[in-house]
Protein backbone atom coordinates (compact mmCIF):
# COMPACT_ATOMS: atom_id res chain seq x y z
CA UNK A 1 0.00 0.00 0.00
CA UNK A 2 1.64 3.40 -0.70
CA UNK A 3 1.90 6.09 1.58
CA UNK A 4 -0.46 8.22 -0.12
CA UNK A 5 -2.96 5.58 0.19
CA UNK A 6 -2.53 4.64 3.97
CA UNK A 7 -2.36 8.91 4.74
CA UNK A 8 -5.47 9.12 2.87
CA UNK A 9 -7.07 6.02 4.36
CA UNK A 10 -6.65 7.61 8.04
CA UNK A 11 -7.73 10.93 7.15
CA UNK A 12 -11.05 9.27 6.14
CA UNK A 13 -11.15 7.63 9.03
CA UNK A 14 -10.36 10.74 11.41
CA UNK A 15 -13.37 12.59 9.40
CA UNK A 16 -15.74 9.53 10.34
CA UNK A 17 -14.91 9.81 14.22
CA UNK A 18 -15.21 13.88 13.85
CA UNK A 19 -19.01 13.64 12.04
CA UNK A 20 -20.32 11.42 15.39
CA UNK A 21 -23.43 13.79 16.70
CA UNK A 22 -22.48 15.06 20.35
CA UNK A 23 -25.52 15.72 22.52
CA UNK A 24 -26.13 19.34 23.85
CA UNK A 25 -25.35 17.87 27.16
CA UNK A 26 -21.60 16.91 25.78
CA UNK A 27 -22.15 13.40 26.08
CA UNK A 28 -22.95 10.23 24.60
CA UNK A 29 -25.62 7.80 26.35
CA UNK A 30 -26.59 5.36 24.61
CA UNK A 31 -29.37 4.46 26.99
CA UNK A 32 -30.79 8.29 26.77
CA UNK A 33 -30.87 7.02 22.70
CA UNK A 34 -32.34 3.57 23.06
CA UNK A 35 -34.60 3.74 25.74
CA UNK A 36 -37.37 5.89 24.09
CA UNK A 37 -37.63 2.24 21.41
CA UNK A 38 -38.33 0.06 24.64
CA UNK A 39 -41.74 -0.74 25.18
CA UNK A 40 -42.60 -1.23 29.25
CA UNK A 41 -45.29 -3.04 30.33
CA UNK A 42 -46.83 -2.50 34.04
CA UNK A 43 -49.62 -1.61 36.79
CA UNK A 44 -50.91 1.52 35.86
CA UNK A 45 -52.82 3.77 38.73
CA UNK A 46 -53.82 7.53 39.36
CA UNK A 47 -53.00 10.06 41.81
CA UNK A 48 -53.70 13.62 42.98
CA UNK A 49 -51.85 15.87 40.44
CA UNK A 50 -49.96 18.83 42.58
CA UNK A 51 -46.63 19.76 42.87
CA UNK A 52 -44.50 17.16 41.01
CA UNK A 53 -41.27 15.91 41.22
CA UNK A 54 -40.06 18.21 38.28
CA UNK A 55 -41.08 21.15 40.63
CA UNK A 56 -43.73 22.32 38.12
CA UNK A 57 -47.62 22.33 39.30
CA UNK A 58 -49.69 20.18 37.65
CA UNK A 59 -53.86 19.84 37.86
CA UNK A 60 -55.97 16.20 37.52
CA UNK A 61 -57.23 18.08 34.14
CA UNK A 62 -53.58 17.80 32.75
CA UNK A 63 -52.16 14.38 30.57
CA UNK A 64 -49.53 13.95 33.14
CA UNK A 65 -47.42 10.91 34.28
CA UNK A 66 -45.14 9.82 37.28
CA UNK A 67 -42.71 7.45 36.67
CA UNK A 68 -41.17 4.80 39.47
CA UNK A 69 -38.36 6.32 42.07
CA UNK A 70 -36.46 3.22 40.64
CA UNK A 71 -36.30 4.69 37.18
CA UNK A 72 -36.59 8.36 38.22
CA UNK A 73 -32.37 8.66 39.18
CA UNK A 74 -31.66 12.54 38.48
CA UNK A 75 -35.14 13.50 36.65
CA UNK A 76 -33.86 13.35 33.67
CA UNK A 77 -36.90 12.20 32.12
CA UNK A 78 -39.01 15.79 33.50
CA UNK A 79 -40.80 16.88 30.81
CA UNK A 80 -40.94 14.28 28.47
CA UNK A 81 -43.71 12.35 26.62
CA UNK A 82 -45.04 8.94 26.99
CA UNK A 83 -47.46 6.75 24.66
CA UNK A 84 -49.18 4.99 26.89
CA UNK A 85 -51.45 1.88 25.60
CA UNK A 86 -54.43 0.21 26.90
CA UNK A 87 -57.69 -1.13 26.53
CA UNK A 88 -57.46 -0.60 22.86
CA UNK A 89 -56.54 2.99 23.49
CA UNK A 90 -53.36 5.47 23.25
CA UNK A 91 -52.75 8.03 24.88
CA UNK A 92 -49.64 10.44 25.76
CA UNK A 93 -48.69 12.06 29.09
CA UNK A 94 -45.65 14.37 30.25
CA UNK A 95 -43.49 13.07 32.75
CA UNK A 96 -43.78 15.16 35.73
CA UNK A 97 -43.69 13.42 38.87
CA UNK A 98 -41.84 10.48 40.54
CA UNK A 99 -43.34 7.63 42.44
CA UNK A 100 -41.80 6.45 45.25
CA UNK A 101 -44.23 2.88 46.30
CA UNK A 102 -44.04 2.11 41.74
CA UNK A 103 -42.60 -1.31 41.01
CA UNK A 104 -39.85 -0.26 37.95
CA UNK A 105 -42.24 -0.96 35.24
CA UNK A 106 -45.37 0.82 36.78
CA UNK A 107 -46.72 4.36 36.23
CA UNK A 108 -48.99 6.57 38.32
CA UNK A 109 -50.97 8.65 36.04
CA UNK A 110 -52.99 12.38 36.61
CA UNK A 111 -57.16 11.56 36.66
CA UNK A 112 -57.60 12.63 32.97
CA UNK A 113 -55.03 10.48 31.92
CA UNK A 114 -56.10 7.25 33.78
CA UNK A 115 -59.98 8.25 32.66
CA UNK A 116 -58.95 8.10 29.13
CA UNK A 117 -58.59 4.11 29.56
CA UNK A 118 -60.85 3.33 32.12
CA UNK A 119 -63.11 5.25 34.96
CA UNK A 120 -60.92 5.98 38.51
CA UNK A 121 -62.86 3.79 40.57
CA UNK A 122 -61.65 0.78 38.25
CA UNK A 123 -58.46 1.61 40.54
CA UNK A 124 -55.54 0.05 38.48
CA UNK A 125 -54.80 -1.70 35.29
CA UNK A 126 -51.66 -2.91 33.57
CA UNK A 127 -50.35 -0.81 30.57
CA UNK A 128 -48.09 -0.68 27.87
CA UNK A 129 -45.94 2.17 27.73
CA UNK A 130 -42.66 3.70 26.31
CA UNK A 131 -40.57 6.85 26.27
CA UNK A 132 -41.43 9.22 22.92
CA UNK A 133 -37.87 11.33 21.88
CA UNK A 134 -36.72 13.86 23.77
CA UNK A 135 -37.94 16.86 22.59
CA UNK A 136 -41.08 15.48 20.69
CA UNK A 137 -44.53 16.66 21.46
CA UNK A 138 -48.03 15.49 20.14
Amino acid sequence: MSPFTLLVALFACILAVCAVAIPANGTLDASDALEKRVTHSGRATWFEAGLGACGKQNKGSDMIVAISHLRWGSGGNCDQWMKITANGKTAYALTRDECMGCAIDAIDLSEAAFTHFFPTSKGVFTASWQFMAKGWHP
